[in-house]
């Protein structure tokens, strides 16, 4: 994860955008008019729908994101302009055509139900000169971007012709096109590197029923031959990712709760074109789209997802390596303070844990039972040595972090220059500090940032200056 933050690809995304706007209020009474409800509205919300949710995604990822669409010349397509610019979107490939509808989708929310939807939008395809705009627009640019997504969501936007010229632009400058299809007809679409449909849409698409392994495969392998791909692709909902290059290979899903898969398609065609820009191959892609998607079925709404919390979520799932858990000061107050949104309730202990052993593990492990998320704070190695002589430490302050954040009761491990570890708890400022038992009746630094203090024995005859007796002893 470390290594995607280094990246912000550029990519292009074609597709059908629209407004999702939420009206919020609540109903106390049925009108005398009519038998239907009366809503007392409190408040009106605008987010971008459409494929300005893939746009939202690559955006948050990091990504630098370009627009090309076709919208009315009304004020949904003024607003919608506005929003993209809002989020530092390149909007100068969007045509306006005359007499089409901006797509605005207007939901009526009722003491958080949905009660009523209502659609103000043009269906029909673009004109012929709209598509020809988009591709004279991109002829000189095509290779500046790192991927192009087509992202359709059967408004008009993505029509057989500008498809196909898109995708034969891209493909004679090397640029990876990835396609969120629909509809059953996905011969527009041929000469793309890969499409995500869902296994519905591609059960639709094949006319295969899929019901197995088998039948999975003979879809995934007659999509990849009808529609000339690199790669095939469909995605699994609770089952994950499987792809077809030269072998049929499953990515199991790594959601631990769904509230709402509303916009995951979204997410996983932005995380997986994000992936390939910054070089990864498609089952490291696929693997990050997987907690990506993961991330975002645990919101309610069509949402987005960082990589922060991508490298959160893959760390409370003990997949990650060691390195993503060990944080600078800087680093840990940004965690600090999404988890404490989240309402996560925070533990923080220290030491120099030079040489690792079972009472340092239990102690560990204890410390952790007080809240949900345990940051370590490690002491360096100058610090060790004013504190326990100049033979120590045993081992280097890199080896002690990275054997602490290997451990499954540690969450975070945060390296420190200081004697004590005053200045990390101030900006930390836990929930639960933790000490061993030996502090019982003195002072602890720190504990006027901290809501609580616990004690913790530790396991007797368990020490690291015990173990290294018993190493010269030898």
């Amino acid at each position: 994860m470390k290594i995607l933050k280094k990246f912000s690809p550029n990519i292009l995304v074609i597709g059908d955008l629209m407004i999702d706007h939420y009206l919020w209020g609540s109903c106390e009474r049925i009108s005398p008019e009519a038998p239907v409800q009366v809503v007392d509205i409190a408040k009106e919300t605008t987010v971008l729908g459409g494929a300005g949710n893939v746009i939202n995604n690559l955006r948050v990822l990091g990504a630098k994101v370009s627009v090309g669409s076709v919208i009315g010349d009304d004020d949904n397509g003024v607003e919608l302009i506005d929003m993209l610019k809002k989020i530092d979107v390149q909007t100068d490939n969007i045509v306006t055509q005359k007499n089409r509808k901006t797509s605005k989708k207007s939901r009526v929310i009722a003491s958080s139900q949905q009660v009523l939807r209502y659609d103000k939008e043009s269906k029909d395809e673009i004109s012929n000169v709209a598509a020809q705009e988009i591709l004279n627009s991109l002829k000189s640019e095509i290779c500046n971007y790192d991927a192009v997504i087509l992202s359709d969501y059967g408004k008009g936007v993505l029509t057989q012709e500008l498809c196909q010229s898109v995708i034969e632009l891209c493909n004679k400058e090397g640029v990876k096109v990835l396609v969120d299809p629909k509809g059953s007809d996905y011969s527009k679409y041929k000469g793309a590197y890969l499409l995500t449909p869902n296994k519905k849409e591609a059960i639709l698409a094949t006319k295969i029923d899929i019901k197995d392994k088998e039948s999975l495969e003979k879809a995934l392998l007659k999509l990849k031959q009808d529609c000339n791909l690199a790669i095939s692709m469909i995605t699994l909902s609770e089952d994950g990712i499987a792809t077809y290059d030269d072998e049929m290979k499953i990515f199991p899903t790594v959601a631990k709760e769904v509230f709402d898969v509303t916009g995951a398609g979204d997410t996983v065609i932005a995380s997986i074109a994000f992936a390939l820009s910054a070089g990864k191959s498609i089952e490291e892609a696929a693997a990050f789209a997987n907690l990506a998607a993961g991330v975002v079925v645990g919101k309610i709404g069509s949402a987005t997802v960082t990589l922060d919390e991508i490298e959160e979520y893959e760390a409370s799932l003990h997949k990650s390596t060691s390195d993503a858990h060990i944080k600078s000061f800087k680093d840990i107050e940004a965690v600090v303070e999404r988890y404490r949104k989240s309402g996560k309730k925070i533990v923080f202990t220290n030491g120099c844990f030079d040489i690792l052993h079972v009472g340092h593990v239990k102690y560990l492990q204890e410390a952790k039972s007080f809240g949900d998320v345990l940051i370590v704070g490690l002491n360096s190695d100058a610090s060790v040595s004013r504190l326990k002589g100049p033979t120590r430490p045993v081992n280097i302050a890199e080896d002690r972090a990275y054997l602490l954040a290997a451990l499954e009761a540690v969450d975070f491990v945060v390296p420190f220059e200081d004697d004590t570890p005053y200045e990390l708890i101030k900006m930390i400022q836990p929930d639960t500090l933790v000490k061993g038992g030996d502090y019982e009746g003195k002072e602890v630094v720190g504990t006027e940032f901290a809501g609580e203090l616990k004690l913790v024995n530790f396991v007797d005859g368990k020490s690291t200056t015990k173990t290294i007796q018993k190493i010269q002893g030898c």
